[in-house]
Parts: structure tokens; sequence; C-alpha cells
């Protein structure tokens, strides 16, 4: 894969009109999008088909938990829709579900480990007696036991995650900032070359690109990046 195939960006904007216009302004320069709760009730799902079939790849961002049943059924009709990737919490149940449901599609599960914007006394006050690199690690081991296509977690553990889960799962990271940005409600941050360099396979980047004066330049500067890196 090149820069252009591992760069996600995150259409974490209110509206579909204003998600058209951030994917009219990138053109082909972005080849693979995010879309989370907040488009996603807002007219997001028929958006993500109108991208599939435009060529373009989706990364649909509603981390699914729930009873077994209720999650493998979410699971097949996402996959019928032709999205590239989901994510769902990574609990063991939930992602052996997940996968059972998904077998025979071309649809990549990411288990969420820990959220890029939790450190060590947001999951205390969550009940976790532990930190976050080490329910990451535990939770990558779990997703690659149930056979999941990748997990998502902070780049800060990439490095740790990979000879956990192998060479050929995905580590997704969100919380990227190229050098300069503002970190914003993010914790645990890296730049577009640190993050690949660590053994990430996919970058999410939201705000660093939407809410640039000049989206189109600032992901061009972000896959440069990611292309030196490479």
């Amino acid at each position: 894969m090149d820069a252009r195939d591992r760069l996600i960006v995150g259409l974490d904007i209110p509206t579909v009109s204003e998600a058209r216009a951030i994917v009219s302004t990138l053109g082909d320069d972005v080849s693979f999008y995010k879309i989370g709760y907040q488009l996603v009730f807002a007219g997001g799902l028929d958006f993500a088909r109108e991208l599939i079939d435009q060529g373009k790849k989706i990364f649909l961002d509603m981390k699914l938990l729930d009873i077994d049943n209720t999650v493998a059924k979410g699971v097949e009709n996402i996959a019928r829709m032709g999205v590239s990737m989901l994510t769902l919490h990574a609990y063991p149940k939930a992602m052996q579900a997940a996968v059972e449901a998904a077998k025979g599609s071309g649809l990549t599960l990411l288990g969420v480990t820990v959220l890029t914007s939790m450190d060590e006394a947001d999951l205390r006050e969550a009940g976790y007696d532990c930190d976050p690199r080490s329910l990451v690690l535990r939770r990558a081991g779990q997703a690659r036991d149930a056979g999941m296509g990748g997990i998502v977690c902070s780049a800060e553990e990439a490095a740790a995650v990979r000879p956990i889960v192998g060479p050929d799962m995905n580590i997704v990271t969100p919380g990227i900032r190229p050098t300069g940005s503002d970190a914003g409600d993010q914790k645990r941050v890296m730049t577009p070359a640190d993050a690949l360099r660590a053994g990430s396979s996919h970058l999410v980047v939201g705000r660093p690109v939407v809410k640039a004066p000049d989206p189109k330049v600032a992901a061009q500067a972000i896959l440069a990046e990611m292309a030196g890196a490479l």
C-alpha cells in the first residue's frame, strides 16, 4: 500500500452537504473516508453508499457492542453495504460473533482497544485497574484470537501491538496530529511519519484536514509526510 491507501480522512462534520463538499475538494488525493456517529445520524449511511458507488472506501466507525445476536445481525447488514472497515469494541464475545457474521464478505473488522481520548486516570474512573497500554495489549491479543482483521489503538501503542497481532493484521491509529497541530481532546497523539514507523497500517486524520483553511493542501502535506516515512 502507498500513502494514499493508508490515509483515512475522518468526516467528523455535522451535515452530508458539508461532507460532500470536503470530498469534492479533496478529489483524487483521498480515497478512504471515516464516517462516525455525527454524520451517520445526519444521513451518513446513505452518503456512505454514495461514496462506495464512486469507488471510495468507507471506514464505518460505529464501535458496536451488544449481545451476540444483535452484533451479528448488524454486521451482516453492514457487510452488504460494501463497507471496507467497521469498528466494534474489543470484547471477546462481540468480536467472535462479528467475525462469524462477516465470513465470506470483504469487510475488515477492527477491535477498538482503548479510546485515544483516555488516559490512565480515565480508565481508573471507569473501573479498570490498569494503564492504557496494558489494556490495549490484552485486547489486541483477544482480537487476534477472535480472528479480527485488525485493531484500533493509539500510535503510541502500535510498536508494542505489532508483535502481538503479527504482520498481517491492520493497526488503525486515530489521534494523528501533524507537527504543530492542536491535540484537541486527544491525549495520546503522534505525527503521521512517527505512527507509520511505529507499525500503524492506516492513519485516521479528521480535524487537521476537514477544519484546515485549505483541506486539500493539508491532506497533501500529510500524504507527503507519510510517503517520506514509507
